[in-house]
């Protein structure tokens, strides 16, 4: 049986694809690490750490010659291991 808090994404970005190897324990360290005013390291990090390590060295040139793509990597990274429980919040009556 497959373990459901360990997910490998596919992402393709810039004409390349990347694997990511997502886990409960990386997942938690992200947003534990992200704060209003620090998103960048984080995201970076997180990156870095859950992607397949042949891919490691063309993660890194992208990230550094792209402003703002690791931003948006972890962003769709995160979207696609995080499930969509169709979270409603309910007024009450008064």
């Amino acid at each position: 049986m497959s373990n459901p808090t360990t997910q490998l994404i596919d992402v393709t970005a810039a004409g390349q694809d990347f694997s990511f190897n997502v886990t409960r324990e990386a997942y938690n360290k992200y947003v534990n690490a992200v704060t209003p005013n620090n998103k960048i390291a984080p995201s970076h990090n997180f990156l870095v750490g859950t992607i397949a390590q042949e891919q490691r060295d063309a993660l890194v040139k992208l990230i550094r010659e792209t402003p703002g793509a690791e931003v948006q990597l972890a962003g769709a990274v995160l979207e696609e291991y995080t499930p969509d429980l169709g979270i409603v919040a309910k007024k009450r009556s008064a």
